[in-house]
């Protein structure tokens, strides 16, 4: 870890790679706004590991604090409701290198520790998460299509995984799905279920959890089955718990549901795409603003955009009510800041991290000109600094 005075010539030095001028740094306020903006990235072209930043949700400001190196490819990232402790994949296709990599974080001092790292249980893994408790990381392999369980231990290390489940099938696109391919891990609003997306099977599955115990059941709870070849990627919930929403990769839509607390109902599917498109397009990722009044979902290929919608805070149905480039290349990831002002999207191929400004009642976003240049970042996350 670099001294303070260090890191504040570092931060100068790097204002151009953070889209600062010496001017936003001098004259940056004293707030209680700042939080910490954590990227993960791929290592292969040039990164060095986890960038750890400093992100100011007055002026969508960011300023370089550290970089854990000597990792490889953490690509996904997740810390604990506390903000102790950070779990990254390790995303390597080969199953014997693919990881989940376990470290402290010391907000006072902005340090990253390693602690330890256990073997993912399959190949490239691909999404991360914890329960509501910390107690539990939940791991989703793309590659071999498993999940694996791991209890968290008192100083935040990942122990020998409690619970390894292994999909099975395949549907109709043979380019993509001829096998399993998990591709994230999410808990339920009541911690008591984890359903996994799973694109090569079409499937979204719910397993049994319980935190007291740290068990994850083998056996499905529920399934929810998509259309064939919609290739379900991205699932998340409505901050009041009653709806969720999933992002197709294959098919370019959106699925809303209804959660009764057991399963998923789907209300309505939606596209992603401009009307009579004909072009390339892969979704991505999928969010919903904090005041519950808008979703926000990513296209790469051809399109690389964010695309918003509103939400019926009565039924949870969605109406498209705009789309905005998304800064650059292949928007793997992206995610609003805690204060609903900004809107940050990671466009993995060009190397860039755009911040754009977004309007609460409207839910547009619109650039504001600061972008953060990192080699292939794919994993965004945020806590505040105090």
């Amino acid at each position: 870890m670099e001294s303070p005075v260090t890191l504040s010539l570092l931060a100068v030095a790097l204002l151009l790679m953070a889209g600062c001028t010496q001017q936003q740094v001098e004259n940056r306020p004293e707030t209680d706004t700042n939080y910490y903006l954590f990227v993960g990235t791929y290592t292969g072209e040039g990164s060095d590991g986890i960038y750890l930043y400093e992100f100011n949700s007055e002026d969508g400001s960011v300023i370089p604090v550290d970089t854990a190196k000597g990792i490889s490819n953490p690509s996904y990232l997740t810390l604990t409701p506390d903000h102790s402790f950070l779990y990254a994949v390790n995303e390597e296709a080969d199953s014997a290198d693919a990881s989940v990599s376990a470290f402290s974080f010391d907000k006072e001092n902005a340090e990253i520790t390693f602690l330890n790292k256990q073997s993912s249980r399959g190949g490239a893994p691909c999404y991360v998460s914890t329960d509501q408790s910390g107690k539990a990381v939940f791991v989703g392999n793309y590659l071999g299509g498993s999940l694996a369980m791991f209890p968290v231990e008192e100083d935040g290390s990942l122990a020998d995984p409690k619970s390894t489940t292994v999909h099975e099938g395949s549907s109709v696109n043979e380019n993509r799905q001829n096998s399993p391919h998990v591709h994230c891990t999410v808990i339920s609003p009541d911690n008591k279920t984890l359903f996994v997306t799973d694109l090569g099977t079409d499937t979204v599955t719910g397993y049994a959890f319980d935190s007291d115990s740290l068990t994850l059941q083998n056996t499905p709870s529920t399934i929810f089955v998509t259309e064939p070849g919609a290739g379900p990627r991205h699932l998340t919930f409505h901050p009041g718990g009653e709806y969720a929403y999933l992002v197709n990769e294959l098919n370019g839509t959106v699925v809303a549901f209804s959660y009764d607390g057991e399963s998923l109902v789907e209300l309505q599917t939606i596209s992603t795409l401009p009307e009579n498109y004909e072009g390339s397009f892969s979704g991505a990722d999928i969010h919903v603003s904090a005041d519950g009044r808008f979703l926000y979902t990513s296209n790469r290929e051809d399109l690389n955009n964010i695309v918003i919608y509103s939400i019926d805070q009565n039924s949870g149905l969605l109406k498209k009510v705009g789309e905005h480039s998304s800064g650059g290349a292949h928007p793997r990831n992206f995610m609003i800041d805690p204060s609903g002002s900004f809107l940050l999207v990671a466009n993995r191929n060009t190397d860039n991290i755009v911040i754009f400004a977004r309007d609460q009642e409207s839910g547009l976003i619109s650039p504001t000109g600061t972008e953060v240049s990192v080699s292939q970042p794919v994993s965004l996350q945020m806590v505040p600094i105090d």
